[in-house]
Formats: C-alpha cells, sequence, structure tokens
C-alpha cells in the first residue's frame, strides 16, 4: 500500500490549500478576491511555520500553482510572468468544465527522480562470493576499494544482482511515479523532471497519489461549487457507494447526509442507485448479446480509466465496451428528470470522473465532480463538525448489489447475481482486473479471442474505486467499511424492471 492513507505533509498541504480556496469562494466579494487568493501561499507558508521544502520561497511558488489547479486553472508557464490569479475571471464563476490535461506535474515540485537503474548501497559487505558479479551478464560489476560497484555505462538495468545479493545491499532506484502507472505514461522533460504523455494518459490519478514530493495534481472545481453554493438555487448532491468510512469510523450516512444540507446542498442522492439500474441492464445485455453469442464478451463502463484505456490502446475492441449509461450519469439522469433546474455534483473518490462530467459525446448531466478529499476540505471550511449531528433521514435509494460497485470485483458480482435471478439457466463466465497494467493484459487476452462469453469488468484503480485516487482511507479500511454497508443494506438486489427506466 505504499503511503496510501497516511497523514502525510503532503495530504495536510493540499487538503489546507482546498480548505482555503473553499473559503475565499464561499467568503470572498468580487472587491477583495484577487488579493485573498494572492495571500494563500503566504498563509500557509510563513517564516516560522513547518518546513516542507527546502526554502519557504520554493514551498510558496509550489502552494501557488496548487492554488491555480484548485481553481481549475492550468499551471503557470514557467519561462515568463504570469501571476498567480491570471485567467481568475474565467474561473471565477459557478460553472466550469474540466480542461484536460487534468493530470499535472507541477515542475517546482518535482524532485527529478531518476527514471530507473541499480546501485550499490552501503550495506555491501564486499563478500568473498560476491554473487551480484557472477550473475551479471554484462560483467558491469567489479569489486572497487572492497565494496562492489555497478558500472551504469554497461548495466542493463536487468536486477538479477540485487536478486543475488545477501545482503540486500542493491537498491532499484525507479521514479514512484512512473511505478504506479499502468500505461507507462511518465516520460522526462529535458531537465529530468517527470512529464505526463497526454496522449497515453486516462487519468486515474495513481501518480498524483504515489509521488511523495506532492509533485502531481488534479485540477479541482470546489471553488466554482462553493461559489454555486454561496448564490443558493437548487443544488443536488450524488454521492458514490466508496464514501463509507471516508469522512471518519463513526461518521454514518444520516450525518453526511446532514453535514451536506448544512453546506447548502439541497438534497442527497446515491449513486448506487444508478449502478443498480446499470447493474439490472448489463445483466440483460448479457443474457441477450453475449450469451447468445452475437458480442464475443461485454466489457464494463463504470470506469472512466478503463473505457478510455479501451478507447486509447485497443481501439477495435471499442464495440464490446457496455454502451449503459455509467453509475454517475444514471442517477444524474434520473435527478434531472425529478429536477429539470437543479445542478447535479458527483461527489466520489475518483479523478477520471472529472473528465467524465465534461464530456461531450454522451451528455452527463453532471454540472461538478468534486473528490472525498476535496469535500472534506469544504467542511473544514465551513467549520462543519461530524461530532455535532444526529442526522433526521438516511440513505433508502439502492441496494447492497449497486453499493458494492465501489470495489474491485463488485460490479462483475452484482450484475453476475442479477443475471443468477433473472436468468437462472445462463452460466456467467466472469473476469475482473484491478489497476491499469492487469487491465491491458486482460484486453490483450480478450482481443486474442481467449475470454470470449465472458462478462469483463476493469477497474483503473487496484482495489477498485474505495482505492481512487480522492479518498482519505487507507484502501483495507474502505474495503471494510464498505463490505459491511453492503450487508446491512436492507435490499440485496434491484428489481428485474429497473432497466425500464427511460433515462435519455
Amino acid at each position: 500500500m505504499g503511503m496510501r492513507g497516511l497523514e502525510t505533509p503532503v495530504r495536510k498541504i493540499r487538503r489546507q490549500v482546498f480548505r482555503e480556496v473553499s473559503k475565499v469562494a464561499f467568503e470572498s466579494t468580487s472587491e477583495n478576491l484577487i488579493e485573498e487568493i494572492e495571500e494563500i501561499p503566504y498563509r500557509l507558508v510563513t517564516e516560522d511555520g513547518e518546513k516542507y521544502r527546502d526554502s519557504m520561497y520554493r514551498a510558496r511558488a509550489v502552494v501557488s500553482e496548487r492554488v491555480r489547479l484548485a481553481m481549475g486553472m492550468s499551471l503557470r508557464p514557467e519561462d515568463r510572468p504570469v501571476h498567480i490569479t491570471a485567467g481568475v475571471e474565467e474561473s471565477n464563476i459557478s460553472e466550469k468544465y474540466y480542461e484536460p490535461p487534468l493530470m499535472q506535474v507541477v515542475p517546482s515540485a518535482c524532485a527529478a527522480c531518476e527514471e530507473r537503474g541499480y546501485e550499490v548501497s552501503n550495506m555491501c559487505k564486499g563478500c568473498l562470493a560476491h554473487p551480484c558479479a557472477e550473475v551479471c551478464p554484462k560483467d558491469a560489476i567489479s569489486m572497487v576499494n572492497g565494496h562492489s560497484y555497478i558500472d551504469q555505462s554497461k548495466c542493463i538495468k536487468c536486477g538479477k544482482c540485487k536478486s543475488a545479493c545477501p545482503y540486500d545491499a542493491i537498491a532499484k532506484k525507479e521514479r514512484p511515479c512512473a511505478r504506479a502507472c499502468g500505461v507507462n505514461a511518465i516520460v522526462s522533460d529535458k531537465v529530468g523532471r517527470a512529464k505526463i504523455d497526454n496522449e497515453k494518459c486516462v487519468s486515474c490519478g495513481m501518480c498524483m497519489v504515489s509521488c511523495p514530493f506532492g509533485a502531481i495534481s488534479d485540477k479541482s472545481q470546489i471553488f466554482q461549487l462553493g461559489r454555486a453554493l454561496r448564490e443558493g438555487g437548487e443544488i443536488i448532491a450524488e454521492i458514490a457507494p466508496a464514501f463509507v468510512g471516508q469522512f471518519g469510523t463513526d461518521v454514518t450516512p444520516r450525518k453526511i447526509k446532514s453535514a451536506l444540507l448544512d453546506l447548502g446542498f439541497s438534497e442527497v442522492y446515491e449513486v448506487a442507485l444508478g449502478a443498480d439500474i446499470g447493474a439490472v441492464s448489463e445483466a440483460h445485455h448479457y443474457a441477450e448479446k453475449v450469451a447468445t453469442g452475437e458480442l464475443p464478451f461485454l466489457l464494463t463502463s463504470c470506469c472512466p480509466s478503463w473505457s478510455m484505456l479501451t478507447k486509447k490502446f485497443f481501439p477495435d475492441l471499442v464495440d464490446e465496451v457496455s454502451q449503459e449509461l455509467t453509475p454517475m450519469v444514471a442517477t444524474a439522469r434520473t435527478i434531472k428528470q425529478k429536477h429539470p433546474n437543479a445542478k447535479v455534483v458527483f461527489i466520489g473518490p475518483c479523478a477520471s470522473k472529472k473528465l467524465e462530467a465534461s464530456r461531450r459525446s454522451v451528455r452527463s448531466d453532471v454540472d461538478f465532480v468534486i473528490t472525498f478529499e476535496e469535500l472534506q476540505a469544504m467542511f473544514d471550511a465551513k467549520d462543519i463538525d461530524f461530532d455535532n449531528y444526529e442526522g433526521e433521514s438516511s440513505f433508502h435509494d439502492a441496494t447492497g448489489a449497486g453499493r458494492g460497485y465501489a470495489v474491485a470485483g463488485g460490479v462483475a458480482n452484482a450484475i453476475e447475481q442479477c443475471i443468477n435471478e433473472y436468468y437462472p439457466d445462463i452460466d456467467v463466465k466472469i473476469e475482473h482486473a484491478e489497476g491499469l497494467a492487469e487491465c491491458k493484459k486482460l484486453l490483450t487476452l480478450a482481443k486474442a479471442g481467449k475470454m470470449n462469453g465472458c462478462l469483463i469488468e476493469g477497474m483503473g484503480c487496484p482495489g477498485g474505486c474505495v482505492a481512487g485516487a480522492g479518498t482519505n482511507l487507507p484502501v483495507n479500511k474502505a474495503q471494510a467499511e464498505l463490505k459491511k454497508f453492503v450487508s446491512t443494506s436492507t435490499k440485496k438486489l434491484p428489481p428485474k424492471e429497473l432497466a425500464e427506466i427511460e433515462l435519455n
């Protein structure tokens, strides 16, 4: 799991930036807006405050870029002067779509880690056997001053020396961001800093949560959402099932609902409702198309990074991706049928949903996407303390099957249960992959005809949505919380008729 779920200084400073930006959105007037934004880096990084970087000036430079991204603006160019607030007029509005690229490396924060290589550490005993030198296929290892030494010009980075060393004295150097990227989208710029290849990136955000320097960040809409909530009007939240436990272990769905109403939302729906609709439809789809042999297999569509992976790397499999609306969109459509003038806010664990909501091809009906991490900071900005809540009404929108979508395997599992229930004589074949590297392997097999007759679920994040880039909780804890939520759901499965709902 590495750093995930730990309260590190990187997480702390992200939360502070989001909180400050939310505060400005809730409180500032147009007159003092620019001044208040320009002040944030000075408020967060002070002479006597915590030392985050090698100098206060560098720390402020990084915070300034974070503030821009948190307001949905792009990073500033490094080779000419641009104010922190340049472009703020376009952002000082109550609606703004995400402009790709979503994931951005903040150059002033990147430590320019080496891409990869092996190096002997001071654990080396200079032993007599020196198996490292014996296994090296290129004779790149010799003994220098009584220790092993790797000649980098000969080394082919095969790692055999590391495996053979009895003292674990050979370190493998690699970039944490690149290691976390399942599509090899991390390259280097001309000075050796990380750079994201947008042709390959599918915006899952695993690089962002794996960088120990906090040098990768995505854009946010918290500022515009804060503005919209402050203006009033009908704003409805739809919250993804991975929310359980994300705001504290004793924070019940009831308390979260009350807190959201206090933040200014007029109503709260569960996204698991849309998951139920999707599970039923995909069950019918599998029975009618895949089980009959009309389609070779069916790929689930709820994870946008998995869908993007298919489109970018396996364009000839696009027809196999389910045409079902994702739970986020199906729920938003349901909301807009009842509340045609409302703004809909998707609150979830996922960075990739930010781009899905802005897609032009399938109207998403989602006006804002924010993550659990960003929502926590909005609660902070409004001093919302969950200990003060009893909470009146709880959620009754969804079933255990739809809520289970938040863990890897849960989507396929829900659809399988539905098929078994509605079509007891059909034999279902299920495959699921988590993490983009595994997803690529599965799609390669599918393309080669090795997965025919299968329902295939892909999740961009290892662990599923509960492991998304916008979560607050360690993944294993989140999985346990979700399991409880699913098992205590009053209704286990959605009714067969749910698929007939018209959501166009």
